[in-house]
């Protein structure tokens, strides 16, 4: 696998990007006093805690594996990606208060044209970093770059619904009407905490590696049977970038060992080759022995 600290340079840019945003919004709101204005910038601010989180799980992760973590530090990206749904969510629950508090008080925009201005700058600064993360993330296997790009690009789609909102104000002269699409923001934006939160527990309790990679994996070991091999008890996993497999090969009896060790070892190779983050255990039994197929279940 690539250098895995190659990618905290990425998680800085995502800071910057954050710092960058923040400041720009929150003048924007200071002008205009838009509680548009306001959610955004209060999602960047969970954007800069999101980055701090995402580079610290990929300085861990890039750790090499040591004798209390055998098999590496990677699962600690389900970890930031975790966090990060749940500060995406505090901040939807922040926005809908501050959406019913200025519902109930409503409150004059001022300078509509600036602000409008200020909050499109910001989402290009967001959509560019995002397409970065996002294109690196898929690249590299990194679920804390992924799910931190794709947070950007919720702050993208939120921006534009502030535009908007701020929009609509400014044409229809209905100042209820931004607070309603803060509100539509919260939503937006709680729904994208579900589903981070719910990719993150997925990881921490070992789902099986996506439907192409087990396609691929059969599409090794089916065409063993031509040679009189079979196969059982696969499982796969994820954690983090890496994934793991593991598969009994039921090999007749009257091979000798290094026959149906240079088979493995091939088996192994070719499962890497066509999924490249895998790391592949397999267990050789005799085909005619009935103990060999009292040994699928992972509690033997």
């Amino acid at each position: 696998m690539q250098d895995r600290a190659s990618l905290l340079r990425y998680a800085w840019l995502s800071v910057g990007a954050a710092l960058l945003t923040i400041a720009i919004k929150t003048g924007g709101f200071l002008v205009t006093r838009s509680v548009g204005l306001l959610s955004d910038a209060l999602e960047s601010g969970v954007n800069l805690v999101a980055a701090f989180t995402a580079l610290a799980a990929l300085r861990i992760g890039a750790q090499p594996p040591d004798e209390e973590h055998a098999y590496g530090h990677q699962k600690v990206e389900y970890l930031s990606s975790g966090a990060e749904g749940g500060l995406i969510a505090l901040a939807a629950l922040s926005i809908a208060i501050t959406a019913v508090q200025r519902l109930l008080a409503p409150q004059s925009i001022a300078r509509l044209g600036f602000g409008l201005a200020l909050s499109t700058a910001a989402s290009l600064i967001n959509l560019g970093v995002a397409q970065v993360l996002l294109r690196v993330g898929r690249k590299r296997s990194s679920i804390a770059l992924e799910a931190d790009g794709q947070h950007l690009m919720t702050d993208v789609f939120t921006s534009v619904g502030v535009l908007i909102g701020v929009s609509a104000v400014a044409v229809t002269g209905w100042e209820p009407l931004d607070s309603i699409v803060a509100l539509s923001v919260a939503v937006w934006i709680a729904y994208n905490a579900y589903r981070i939160l719910r990719r993150s527990a997925l990881g921490l309790i070992d789902t099986a590696i996506p439907a192409a990679d087990q396609a691929a994996v059969h599409a090794v070991l089916d065409p063993l049977k031509g040679q009189g091999v079979g196969y059982h008890a696969l499982r796969t996993r994820m954690a983090g970038a890496r994934c793991f497999i593991s598969v009994h090969l039921l090999l007749p009896g009257t091979w000798s060992i290094q026959r149906g060790h240079d088979l493995a070892e091939a088996v192994e190779r070719d499962i890497r080759a066509a999924v490249p983050s895998a790391t592949v255990f397999t267990h050789i039994e005799p085909a005619e022995d009935p103990a060999s197929f009292s040994d699928q279940g992972l509690d033997r």
